[in-house]
C-alpha cells in the first residue's frame, strides 16, 4: 500500500492517526523507528511464528486439492523401484 497521509502534531506533541492506519495496528505489534533530519519512518518488526501460529496458518490454507492419494503415492514408489531395478 503506497498511500500518503497528512497528520498534524498537537501542542501536546501527539498525532491522531487516520482510521485507515489505526485499522492496521494491533496490540503487541512492534515497530522500528528510523529518524533522520527530515523524516520519521515506522517499520513493522516481523516476529517469527510460534508453533501454534504455524499450525493455525496451515489449517487456514486447507487441504491441497492436488495432493495424491495414498494409492497414487504407492504406485509412484513402485514405479521408481521398478526403474531402479531395471538400471541395475
Amino acid at each position: 500500500m503506497d498511500t500518503d497521509f497528512v497528520v498534524k502534531v498537537t501542542p501536546e506533541g501527539q498525532m491522531e492517526l487516520p482510521s485507515e492506519i489505526q485499522a492496521q495496528l494491533h496490540p503487541g505489534d512492534e515497530y522500528k523507528i528510523s529518524v533522520t533530519e527530515d523524516s520519521i519512518v515506522l517499520q513493522k518488526i516481523q516476529k517469527p511464528l510460534d508453533l501454534n501460529q504455524w499450525f493455525q496458518r496451515i489449517e487456514e490454507l486447507g487441504s491441497d486439492p492436488n495432493q495424491p492419494t495414498l494409492e497414487e503415492i504407492n504406485e509412484m514408489v513402485k514405479e521408481v523401484r521398478r526403474e531402479r531395478r531395471s538400471k541395475e
